[in-house]
């Protein structure tokens, strides 16, 4: 027998609440019929390709310019044939990386309430999905999505004050990683290196604190939904729980966690930008019966009225019209308000 009314967050009931809506307007076969296609879900395990970039971090030596260059053709290699790639020799310690982890557990171990109603990280924790009409829309989840500008407010941490500093510190440690991404990507495509540190800093960047709760309903409902990342680029560092899970070759394959790695997904304005060099992959959580996952990623994005324009010179040649990343974003939710679900890309197209 589930027990409804003790879950933290409240997933139980706002799921059970779901299903009940609906199948009291579609029936239970189609309920049934939408979880079977939902458990029919084939996946392979993989391991995302590995890029050590120390000899971008650490090297200076005009001897090492070739395993630089080696090093810049992998990055682009693996943003254009799978999206997804994960790298070690990152620069982010060890050390770092423990400390916000413990202090990103001790954050969602807090109650219910007062994650929800005392103001934490600018106000920013959400959960679930309120506007799912359907299972295959809601997300098993909780998190803390802030803007960067917003992590060293003081008055956004309340009795968490260890987690200021040791928040400050990951972020501007990721951003360091992601502006080296960035200009390594931007170069490949015949660019200056410095073309995305122009529109993207951090007052327009964001870190998202992810909890995955185990889920006793069913390991086959999505702990993150099938989506791709409205961003530049992402930076994610997960634990060794695994869930994590990407498109490749027209089936989902499981990404082996790799706990020296960060990995790092492209965004859909790169795709965009490099008039489809890179590739935006869609990728999903799924969650564990009896474990629970926790992730944070740094997301790379640019301000609202930032236009985003094709690497090409010639206008001509972009297969997207120039658009603002405002005017994405208002797109895309207003999709998932009409259709439950973003379609991306594919409505800027010429």
């Amino acid at each position: 027998m589930i027990e409804y009314s003790n879950s933290n967050p409240p997933l139980l009931q706002d799921y059970a609440q779901l299903v009940h809506k609906l199948q009291s307007h579609v029936g239970v076969d189609q309920c049934e019929e939408e979880g079977m296609m939902m458990m029919m879900m084939v996946q392979e395990e993989c391991e995302l390709p590995l890029i050590d970039l120390g000899v971008l971090i650490t090297s200076e030596s005009s001897s090492d310019e070739a395993s630089k260059l080696e090093c810049m053709a992998k990055i682009a290699k693996a943003s254009s044939e799978w999206g997804f790639f994960q790298v070690v020799n990152h620069g982010v310690s060890s050390e770092l990386l423990r400390k916000m982890r413990e202090e990103q557990i001790k954050l969602f171990r807090a109650p219910f309430e007062k994650k929800a109603s005392s103001g934490l990280l600018n106000n920013s924790y959400r959960w679930g999905t309120p506007t799912a009409t359907c299972p295959k829309q809601f997300s098993w989840s909780e998190a803390f999505h802030i803007p960067l500008a917003k992590i060293s407010d003081q008055a956004s941490y309340g009795d968490f004050t260890s987690l200021r500093e040791v928040m400050v510190e990951y972020a501007e440690a990721m951003q360091g990683v992601a502006k080296l991404l960035a200009g390594v990507l931007a170069m490949k495509m015949g660019r200056p290196k410095q073309v995305l540190e122009e529109i993207c800093d951090e007052n327009t960047c964001f870190l998202r604190l992810n909890r995955y709760p185990a889920c006793p309903i069913s390991p086959e409902i999505f702990g993150l939904v099938p989506h791709t990342d409205s961003d530049f680029l992402t930076i994610l560092h997960q634990d060794e729980v695994g869930g994590l899970q990407l498109m490749k070759d027209s089936k989902w394959v499981a990404v082996k966690p790799n706990a020296d790695a960060l990995i790092v997904n492209i965004g859909d304005l790169f795709q965009a930008w490099s008039n489809d060099a890179y590739k935006s992959v869609e990728h999903k959580v799924m969650v564990k019966r009896k474990v629970e996952r926790f992730s944070i990623a740094y997301f790379l994005c640019p301000s609202y009225e930032s236009e985003i324009g094709s690497c090409k010179r010639e206008p001509s040649a972009s297969v997207y019209k120039a658009f603002t990343f405002g005017q994405y974003r208002h797109q895309v939710r207003e999709d998932v308000k009409s259709i439950g679900h973003k379609v991306g890309l594919s409505r800027f197209r010429v």
